[in-house]
C-alpha cells in the first residue's frame, strides 16, 4: 500500500476544527444523557436496596439488588459503547477525509443511530454533512430510528460475538491525521 499523499485528498478545505474532546462529547451525546439517567437510576437502587436490606423480606431484596445491578451494568457498557463510537467518529473522518462523501463509506455506518451519529459528526468537521444526511435519508432512515437495526434482524443478538465487539470492544484506531494541524496549515 502506497503512503497517502496530500494531493489524494478529495477534501482540501477544513472546516474550523473542534478539539478531540467535544468531537468525543458530540459523537456520544446520546450515550451520555444515558449514562446520567444509568447514574441516577442506580443510586435510586442502591438506597431502596439499603433500605430493604434491614426492613424486607428476602425477595423484596434480591428484587432490588437485581434491578441495581442491571443499571450499575449499564454504566460500563455506556462507557464502552461511547468509546467504541468515537473509534469509529475516527475512522469515518479519516476515510472521509481520503475518499470524500462515498455511498460505501456511509454505509459503514448506518447500522445504529449512534453508529450514524459518529459518521455525521465527523461529516460535519469535514464540511460534508449535508450529503451523508441525504445518503441516510434516501436509504430511508428517519431520525427516530434509534433501535439498531441487527436488533431487529437478530433477535439472538446477546448471543453473537459480532454484537459484542462491534458495540463494545472496538479496537483502538489512530487517526491518520491530525485535523487541528491540517486546519492552521490550510490557513497558511
Amino acid at each position: 500500500m502506497r503512503p497517502i499523499q496530500l494531493t489524494d485528498i478529495n477534501i482540501k478545505k477544513l472546516p474550523e476544527q473542534p478539539s478531540p474532546l467535544i468531537s468525543y462529547l458530540k459523537v456520544g451525546r446520546l450515550l451520555y444523557y444515558s449514562l446520567l439517567l444509568f447514574i441516577l437510576e442506580s443510586w435510586f437502587y442502591w438506597v431502596k436496596l439499603k433500605a430493604s436490606y434491614f426492613e424486607s423480606s428476602t425477595w423484596i431484596i434480591i428484587f432490588w439488588f437485581v434491578c441495581f445491578l442491571f443499571s450499575f451494568v449499564h454504566i460500563y457498557l455506556v462507557i464502552m459503547d461511547g468509546w467504541s463510537r468515537y473509534q469509529n467518529y475516527k475512522r469515518a473522518k479519516d476515510q472521509f477525509y481520503i475518499y470524500g462523501f462515498t455511498k460505501r463509506i456511509s454505509n459503514l455506518y448506518i447500522g445504529s443511530k449512534c453508529q450514524r451519529i459518529a459518521a455525521l459528526v465527523a461529516a460535519k468537521e469535514l464540511g460534508i454533512e449535508n450529503q451523508v444526511k441525504e445518503y441516510y435519508s434516501s436509504k430511508g432512515i428517519k431520525w427516530y430510528h434509534y433501535i439498531p437495526y441487527f436488533m431487529i434482524n437478530d433477535p439472538l443478538f446477546l448471543f453473537k460475538k459480532y454484537f459484542w465487539k462491534r458495540t463494545f470492544l472496538e479496537k483502538s484506531y489512530k487517526a491518520k491525521f491530525d485535523f487541528q494541524k491540517l486546519q492552521l496549515e490550510n490557513r497558511l
